[in-house]
């Protein structure tokens, strides 16, 4: 079985192969609903179908965009139409056509952008002013004339839909046609009402079946719906009312004045008003992958498209539908996300057992009839045909049916989507979006978590704690520490910090309506803004006293942001500098003193300095050094320099350790789950943090950046394991380590990542992590799951709810290949010697629903407890059914197989039954005894290897709902519902009875879990993270 599963049914979390997936799905066979079965399965068809569509449009929009013949540009001008205002345009008080200005920036038509007075004539047309933005009561009548930005999408499926789904189950078809002709021929030989009950029993029993699973289904569907909704939102920054603030992506409107930055998404089609060295990947909508340089030349931006380098604002002109991302978005019909691997292994799961099904059906088929026929030949009536016998083999009929229905596990499959349903619910409310469902289920197997510092370990909320200025180390702590620090230092050096604190800044500080002062940008920009403020500067006078010449961002290659600014009066440029302390001070020449001159930087000095650096990094301070460059008015003017500065200070930033990190770290270690810190900051921050946390150890290793990846491969494989803490490290230096990882340790990678850089690394990794506070657009394009409160507890929460969805799955398929066998073997035994089935097709369908859609309810949905973490990870490729789950299947099965053959063969004499109704009593009291054995298995599968299944039931409410409700409506059936049911009200002798032989399977369970069981071979967690590793058995576990 596991050899055919490994060669059909295998296929990777991430990015699996056209073949794999065809493979697995040509392998499928005895499929009672195909349509329900693989509603969350990806149509192949359509999505090479839309794959198609969107390269046909690509190259469209790539012609538009592109190709700049004369020809072309000749017609167009030809062909250009007169827009005359509309009169609700004209009511509003805008001054242009939402059609016209959609096309403007469609087209890329800079005449006609010209002829309207460049952006600000644009501006006019749209009221709405570039400093200050849209005013919030304009919002309505915005979407009103011009859109919203939202796309076309498929309407949401109802819940008649999932009725219809479930409707399609052939068994259940074939079923209804029986009970049809089961009421036909009843009502015609026994008479209006007694003749029906039989067929209306089964058709109540197909509704009961098909409503518990078009509501179940419908409230799965809910669920993705609202994650959906969520992984679309993108938080948007813009002008409005004068001031910066944060809007989704939902309410942008015409006229918004949006700021972009580093790895954002173009959020709507729009006109630069100003930027700096700003390009954006157009490769989404074009297919060119070369990115364009956006200026006042070429100041198109097109939605959907994604800045690569740079920063600047732009005007909205077109938003959802009017862009051309938004009729990208939707042409492309919805083809469905790729299936997980366990969805495809118990796909497999399910053919096998469905076979078997399938075949014992037939055989019980055959067995019926031939014992009817041999009996009528018996007594001379083999030519003598009666309605009677024609509503027995109609009934034999009806049991083979109802024994698929039973046998063929439609639910197993669909369980990991109830399962990662549940989960992902769950994750969101623990602040965790997955992004794709194979993530949840992947994160079970991680035996590595590579991690950020910043925000991640941290807490995010920075503070300047530290200064090294005019030679002397200050700490700042209080007022007193400032008042000190400003009587120690001169007017002119306060005044050129001040400089270097607010003009070289990509944040803004603001006002908010509560009065408050509140500041946009990266934490570390707002740290060192808070200590601007703090010593007696003004945001807006110290940013507007000079003109901005130039702006080169900060990024993680270059670890440093510039300016270059044109000083007021006498016509020279100053530059100024921040970043990584290192790379700052080998940028300087000069050093500024107390009295505010900048004298050469000797060796001494340069020493003392990185003495300073390297102490406020012991600290666990972050540390940056904020430097300058007068230049004279030459050519140089046009690029920032790189070397010649004057140092003014070294800045060490407090980043506190998250609460609970140090606990997180350790449940990692004990879960067999490594952790690696990989970080863009100084060796010796990263080293006090790392062992803050418990991250490194005396045995362990750090190592910078730079000396990795000088690393042969050879010096990798001997490094890594002892690994632990990577400072000024790139992306390229992640994306080397995720390789290394995977490729040569056989590693299942967790990795998280926040800039647009860390996008290849996430994309690699086994689950990409993405910051969603600190993370850019295309990071989070990137990832498997957005970590919504950038915390590590939160990740460590992803693993746990991982492998609880990889256990839950488990104890599902050992309580349903417990039932099949039993519901098979019993029936089939039953048929070849005493020449009936026990229990009749109503009963079989309450059995199948016990055991498909509300034994996933139940067991798919168990919170994990803490006893999943302090086992290794899950491996790649184990198999689903370990030896311990076949040991409590098979162990189960033949303790119930014996019970229920006693009772159908001698039942009568132990039970002391005697009368006319004996033997409907017996076979009530047979069925009720198997429908507890059950009930009490479900509660055995709760824990496949310990023996206390009580523990943590009471958290559990679905399953207590569930049990509930099960035993409830076991009672209605046999005490009220006998007509249709074929049953008759038990005594309470019978029933506790019952209890007692359904209770006793927990005590068969206790004694099976202390029967040892063999590790498989390949179960070699220590060595190769594959498996779990042998857990304890036997009789320690009591």
């Amino acid at each position: 079985m596991e050899q055919y599963l490994k060669e059909n049914f295998v296929v990777e979390a991430k990015r699996p192969s056209e073949e794999a997936l065809r493979r697995w799905r040509s392998a499928v066979s005895v499929v009672r609903n195909p349509r329900r079965r693989f509603r969350m399965v990806a149509d192949l068809a359509k999505r090479a179908e839309a794959e198609r569509k969107r390269q046909n449009l690509q190259e469209k929009i790539r012609i538009a965009l592109y190709v700049k013949k004369a020809a072309l540009q000749f017609i167009e001008a030809a062909n250009r139409t007169e827009h005359k205002l509309s009169d609700n345009v004209r009511q509003t008080g805008f001054g242009i056509e939402p059609d016209e200005l959609a096309a403007i920036v469609r087209s890329h038509d800079a005449k006609s952008l010209e002829s309207h007075g460049g952006v600000e004539g644009l501006a006019r047309e749209v009221s709405v002013s570039l400093n200050d933005g849209v005013v919030s009561s304009d919002i309505s009548i915005r979407q009103n004339i011009y859109g919203s930005n939202k796309y076309a999408e498929k309407p949401a499926r109802s819940f008649w839909m999932f009725v219809w789904d479930a409707l399609h189950d052939l068994t259940l078809i074939i079923l209804m046609v029986c009970a049809v002709v089961t009421i036909g021929v009843g009502i015609a030989t026994e008479g209006w009402p007694n003749g029906m009950y039989d067929g209306v029993g089964i058709v109540l029993c197909i509704f009961l079946v098909v409503m518990v699973t078009a509501i179940s289904d419908y409230r799965q569907s809910l669920q993705f719906k609202v994650l959906d909704k969520e992984k679309k939102n993108v938080i948007v920054q813009v002008t409005r009312e004068g001031s910066r603030q944060k809007v989704s992506i939902f309410d942008l409107v015409v006229g918004d004045v949006v700021h972009l930055s580093i790895g954002d998404v173009v959020p709507a089609d729009g006109i630069l008003i100003q930027g700096h060295r700003l390009s954006v990947d157009e490769s989404s909508l074009s297919g060119e992958s070369e990115p364009v340089n956006i200026n006042q030349k070429r100041p198109f931006l097109l939605s959907g498209t994604k800045v690569q380098d740079g920063s600047g604002k732009m005007l909205v002109t077109a938003v959802g539908m009017r862009t051309e991302w938004g009729k990208l978005m939707a042409t492309l019909s919805e083809v469905g996300e790729d299936e997980t691997p366990l969805q495809v292994k118990l796909n497999g799961v399910a053919t096998i057992i469905g076979k078997i099904g399938l075949a014992f059906a037939v055989m019980t088929f055959l067995v019926l009839l031939t014992r009817f026929l041999v009996a009528k030949a018996h007594h001379h009536e083999i030519t003598k045909w009666s309605t009677g016998d024609a509503m027995q083999l109609l009934n034999f009929f009806a049991i083979a049916i109802t024994i698929i229905v039973v046998a063929v596990p439609e639910g197993l499959p669909l369980a990991v989507t109830l399962s990662l349903a549940f989960a992902m619910k769950k994750l969101m409310k623990d602040r965790a979006l997955v992004r794709h469902l194979s993530a949840c289920e992947t994160m079970g197997s991680a035996c590595c978590i590579c991690t950020d510092k910043t925000g991640t370990l941290t807490t995010n909320h920075m503070v300047v704690n530290k200064i090294w200025i005019c030679e002397k180390t200050k700490s700042i702590k209080t007022d007193d520490n400032k008042d000190l620090l400003m009587s120690s230092i001169s007017e002119g050096v306060h005044g050129i910090l001040l400089q270097s604190i607010f003009q070289n800044t990509s944040s803004e500080v603001t006002k908010g309506k509560d009065g408050k002062t509140n500041i946009l940008g990266t934490p570390t920009e707002t740290a060192i803004l808070e200590f601007g403020l703090l010593l007696g500067g003004d945001f807006k006078t110290g940013h507007n006293e000079s003109e901005m010449v130039k702006v080169e961002p900060f990024n993680s290659e270059k670890k440093k942001m510039s300016v270059l600014v044109s000083l007021p009066n006498n016509g020279t440029f100053r530059a100024f500098c921040k970043g990584a302390s290192e790379i700052i001070l080998n940028m300087c020449d000069k050093v500024l003193t107390a009295d505010g001159k900048a004298v050469p930087l000797s060796e001494n000095q340069r020493q003392k300095i990185t003495d300073a650096i390297n102490g406020f990094a012991c600290e666990a301070l972050r540390t940056l050094c904020l430097a300058f460059k007068d230049i004279e008015k030459t050519s140089d003017a046009d690029s920032i320099p790189d070397n010649n500065y004057t140092l003014i200070a070294v800045v060490g930033i407090k980043d506190p350790v998250r609460p609970g990190v140090k606990e997180a770290v350790k449940t990692c270690l004990a879960a067999g789950i490594t952790v690696r810190m990989v970080t863009g900051d100084n060796i010796n921050t990263a080293k006090a943090i790392a062992r803050e946390c418990g991250i490194l150890t005396d045995d362990g290793l750090a190592i910078e950046g730079p000396d990795f990846r000088s690393k042969s491969p050879q010096e990798l494989e001997e490094i890594i394991p002892k690994l632990q803490v990577m400072a000024r490290s790139s992306p390229l230096d992640k994306h080397k380590l995720v390789t290394q990882l995977r490729s040569v340790f056989k590693e299942v990678v967790a990795v998280t990542g926040d800039g647009t850089n860390d996008a290849p690394a996430l994309a690699e990794a086994d689950i990409g992590l993405a910051m969603g506070i600190a993370g850019t657009e295309v990071a989070k394009e990137s990832a498997d799951v957005i970590v919504m409160d950038d915390n590590f507890k939160t990740i460590v929460n992803v693993a746990r709810w991982g492998r609880a969805v990889y256990i839950n799955i488990q104890k599902f398929v050992q309580f349903q290949l417990t039932v099949n066998v039993v519901a098979l073997m019993i029936n089939f035994i039953s048929a070849c010697v005493s020449g009936n089935a026990p229990l009749t097709t109503v009963q079989l369908l309450w059995v199948n629903l016990i055991m498909d859609t509300l034994g996933a309810l139940a067991l798919a949905t168990e919170p994990p407890h803490d006893g999943m973490m302090k086992r290794p990870p899950i491996g790649r490729n184990v198999s689903i059914i370990t030896k311990t789950m076949w040991r409590n299947i098979i162990g189960q099965s033949i303790y119930q197989i014996i019970a229920l053959a006693i009772l159908q063969f001698d039942g009568k004499h132990l039970l002391k039954l005697s009368g006319s109704d004996a033997t409907k009593v017996l076979n009530t009291f047979i069925f009720n005894t198997f429908v507890l054995c059950q009930v009490f298995n479900e509660i055995n599968s709760r824990d496949m290897e310990k023996i206390n299944v009580f523990r943590g039931i009471f958290s559990s409410w679905v399953f207590l709902a569930v049990m509930f409700s099960t035993v409830a409506f076991q009672i209605i059936i046999v005490e009220f519902l006998g007509t249709f049911a074929n049953t008759v009200p038990l005594s309470w002798n019978l029933w506790l009875t019952s209890i007692f032989i359904g209770a006793a399977s927990l005590v068969i369970a206790v004694i099976l879990k202390c029967i040892p069981v063999e590790a498989n071979k390949d179960d070699n967690t220590a060595k190769h993270h594959h498996g779990y590793e042998p857990l304890p058995s036997g009789p320690d576990l009591a």
